[in-house]
C-alpha cells in the first residue's frame, strides 16, 4: 500500500493557508492522490484540484497548471528527492510504499550468492535499502550502494540519471533493482552494460532485464544509421518545464546543418508518434526532451534521444558509437 507524508501535507496549509492547493503524482498513484484531495477539501473546505496529466518525474511536474489554476500550493506526491522543493509554492512530499521484500530478497540470495552486487531502487522503495541489505549480505551476497549525486540520494536512479550505478561498474559484477520498473532496472543495465536484476514483491519473483536492455538499445542504435540517411531533420524542443533544452536543440542544429543536413525547429509538450505524423517534410527527428521518449516508444520515422543524437553525430563523422549510452545522465 502507498503511503503519502499527509503529516507533511497539513502542515503546510496550516502554516500558509491557501485558498486553493493542486496535488499530482505518477500515475500508478492517481487513487491515493485523488484520496488526498478529497481529505484537504473536507478538513480545510478548500478546494484541492488533482491535476490528472502524466507526471514522469521532476522534469515533469506541470506547475503550469496549478499556475493556470491560480493554486497557491502545488503538491507533488511520490518524486522524492534529496532537496524538499525546486520552486516556490512546489512541495515535494514522500510517498513509500510498504510492500515486503523479505521473501524476494531470500530468493535472491540463491541466484547471486558469493556475487558482489550494487542496489538500487526508485523513490517507492527507498525506505527498504538497509533492510534488503542486511537480508542479502547475511546470506553472503556482498552489496555496495552508490553515492547519491545531483538530485538523487543514495542508490536511487531516475529513468534517464543513474550516478549511483554508473559509478560502481567497474567494481560489481551485477545491479539488483528493488521494485517492479523494468523501465528504471533497464536504464541501470543500459548504462553500465552489467547484469541486472529486479526484485519485485509484488509477483515474488527475481527476473533479469538484462536481454530486455540489449534489445532497447538495439532499436535505439538501429534508429541511429536509419537517421544518419536522412536528408531533413526536424529538432524537438519539449515545453515541459523540466525539458526545455533550448542550448541542446540549437546546438544539434548548428551541427546537423554542417553536416549538410536540412533542420527545422519545432516545440511539443507531448512527443508521439500521432503528433509527428502531421509534420511534413521531416525524414527524422531529435528530441532533447526525455531520453526515455525515444527508447521506450515506437515511431514510424527515427526520433533520436540527446545520447543517440550525440552517436549519429559520430557516425556522420564515421566514428565509433561504442558505449554511447553508458553514460550516468542521458541528457
Amino acid at each position: 500500500m502507498i503511503i503519502i507524508d499527509e503529516a507533511r501535507i497539513f502542515k503546510e496549509i496550516e502554516e500558509k493557508q491557501p485558498a486553493s492547493v493542486s496535488l499530482n503524482g505518477p500515475d500508478g498513484m492517481l487513487p491515493q492522490v485523488q484520496d488526498m484531495a478529497m481529505k484537504i477539501t473536507e478538513k480545510y473546505e478548500i478546494p484541492a484540484y488533482v491535476l490528472a496529466d502524466t507526471t514522469w518525474g521532476t522534469c515533469d511536474l506541470n506547475t503550469t497548471g496549478s499556475k493556470i489554476l491560480g493554486a497557491d500550493i502545488q503538491f507533488n506526491i511520490g518524486h522524492t528527492i534529496n532537496t524538499e522543493s525546486l520552486e516556490k509554492n512546489l512541495v515535494l512530499i514522500d510517498a513509500f510504499d510498504d510492500v515486503g521484500f523479505e521473501g524476494v530478497a531470500e530468493k535472491c540470495t540463491k541466484l547471486l550468492k558469493g556475487k558482489l552486487i550494487s542496489l538500487v531502487t526508485d523513490s517507492q522503495h527507498l525506505h527498504q535499502m538497509d533492510k534488503v541489505e542486511k537480508i542479502l549480505t547475511k546470506n553472503g551476497i556482498n552489496v555496495k550502494i552508490g553515492k547519491g549525486k545531483g538530485q538523487l540520494n543514495d542508490g536511487q536512479v531516475f529513468g534517464c540519471e543513474f550516478y549511483p550505478a554508473t559509478e560502481l561498474k567497474k567494481e560489481v559484477d551485477a545491479y539488483v533493482f528493488l521494485g517492479q520498473s523494468n523501465f528504471h532496472a533497464a536504464g541501470i543495465a543500459l548504462s553500465t552494460n552489467l547484469p541486472t536484476f529486479v526484485l519485485d514483491p509484488y509477483f515474488n519473483e527475481v527476473r533479469e532485464v538484462t536481454d530486455f536492455a540489449r534489445s532497447l538499445k538495439k532499436k535505439a542504435t538501429l534508429a541511429i544509421f536509419k537517421a544518419a540517411e536522412a536528408k531533413s531533420f526536424g529538432i524537438i524542443i519539449g515545453l515541459k518545464e523540466g525539458q526545455l533544452s533550448k542550448v541542446f536543440g540549437l546546438k544539434f542544429k548548428k551541427e546537423l546543418e554542417k553536416e549538410g543536413k536540412r533542420v527545422q525547429l519545432f516545440a511539443l509538450t507531448d512527443i508521439t508518434n500521432e503528433r509527428l505524423n502531421n509534420l511534413r517534410g521531416i525524414d527524422a527527428f531529435i528530441q532533447v526532451a526525455c531520453p526515455r521518449i525515444s527508447t521506450d516508444n515506437q515511431f514510424d520515422k527515427p526520433v533520436l534521444s540527446t545520447p543517440q543524437a550525440n552517436a549519429l553525430l559520430k557516425v556522420l563523422r564515421k566514428e565509433s558509437i561504442d558505449e554511447y549510452l553508458e553514460i550516468p545522465h542521458w541528457l
